[in-house]
């Protein structure tokens, strides 16, 4: 429990992210963050802000973001997630909520995050009911180049080709994983895990590698970028809808505050 009789509460969320401008706050600005707290202000009567996991771009999704906020320790948590469906826009869910140490942090106290990217390069294109989750490729993709790759690119590195700089923000990462497989529906997709992303870092991966998938690039050119002092122009940006944020780790309660101290110091090379 908080001081003043707050206690910290953990938001699972989930959103299609085709009518959002992203995540972030922004004026005039359909977005998650602005529809979940006015939405969540709205029901519960008193200003909402919250902190979340991982700052989506524009038309990018999520089965599994977190977030959390501080409410009035005698809230019912159980009764919100009905009230939030029948008051939230039907693009965007809060699908379960919880009590969690005052330590809790959904950015700083997150392991990894994990997306998934997925490509139809079948020769009938892309599921017309899936048309907005799934990146329709023109031409076949060898899942054998995408995945010798991918390999390369896993570790820590200063991912500043891959990435928008942001005043503050370091670039080095620390890429936990990127496989590639081909699903029974014919579709390729890649997850991608990591400590922390930088802007735009998923799909400037993705997009490098599907220069290589269709054999534009040799199969060591993405990882040959990891030597840039800055972001070239030759790496394309792939489309944000077949992007999806499906899940966020944490460590163990007590383990909380630690890590979170971690995230915080900022990584150099």
């Amino acid at each position: 429990m908080q001081g003043g009789g707050l206690v910290r509460v953990r938001l699972d969320i989930a959103y299609d992210g085709t009518e959002f401008s992203g995540w972030a706050r922004q004026p005039q600005r359909r977005t998650v963050c602005g529809v979940l707290e006015d939405t969540l202000s709205l029901v519960l009567r008193h200003d909402v802000r919250l902190t979340v996991a991982g700052r989506t771009d524009a038309g990018v999704h999520a089965s599994g973001q977190v977030a959390h906020t501080d409410l009035p320790a005698d809230t019912d948590l159980a009764a919100l997630v009905p009230r939030f469906a029948r008051a939230l826009p039907a693009d965007v869910r809060v699908t379960a909520l919880r009590p969690v140490p005052a330590a809790f942090d959904a950015r700083f106290g997150a392991l990894r995050r994990h997306y998934v990217y997925r490509v139809c390069d079948t020769a009938w294109r892309a599921d017309p009911l899936r048309r907005s989750h799934v990146v329709t490729w023109p031409r076949p993709l060898d899942l054998g180049a995408l995945t010798e790759a991918s390999e390369l690119l896993l570790g820590e590195h200063d991912f500043v080709a891959f990435c928008k700089r942001r005043d503050g923000a370091t670039t080095i990462r620390h890429l936990q994983c990127l496989k590639w497989t081909r699903e029974s529906d014919g579709l390729l997709a890649a997850q991608v895990s990591a400590d922390a992303f930088c802007h735009s870092m998923v799909r400037s991966l993705v997009g490098a590698l599907l220069a290589v998938g269709e054999g534009r690039k040799p199969v060591d050119w993405p990882a040959s970028m990891l030597l840039a002092t800055e972001r070239p122009s030759v790496i394309t940006v792939a489309p944000a809808h077949g992007l999806a944020l499906i899940g966020v780790d944490y460590p163990p309660d007590a383990e909380l505050a630690d890590r979170a101290a971690v995230t915080r110091r900022v990584r150099t090379r």
